[in-house]
């Protein structure tokens, strides 16, 4: 299975809900595409949920770095929302925990924007 994203509103911020697997290829481009797409169309507020990620490799962290200096470039805000364990876990080996915005509950992740 690959990577399913879809994407949700809630007020002024764009969730995007990925599912599946984030690695080099069609997931990590699938994602790219997803955020250059919504940042194009002018979202500045944008939540990452991958509560249902199953697996990701140093291509989908690195796809997570780009999509963070994406939004921010356009004087946006990007934040994750749900990390799995291995997610959770990738992030602190590469100390990337400290840069992005981590949530367990979309309210109080909504609330921080």
């Amino acid at each position: 299975m690959g990577v399913q994203i879809s994407t949700r509103s809630a007020g002024d911020v764009t969730i995007v809900d990925v599912a599946g697997k984030i690695t080099l290829g069609e997931g990590s481009s699938a994602l790219r595409d997803k955020v250059k797409e919504l940042s194009a169309t002018g979202v500045k507020k944008m939540l990452i949920n991958l509560g249902d990620v199953n697996y990701i490799d140093s291509s989908g962290i690195g796809e997570l770095v780009s999509a963070f200096t994406t939004v921010s470039n356009s004087g946006g805000a990007l934040k994750l929302l749900n990390l799995t364990k291995r997610v959770h876990d990738l992030l602190q080996i590469t100390k990337l925990y400290t840069v992005f915005e981590v949530f367990d509950s979309e309210d109080a992740a909504l609330k921080s924007f």
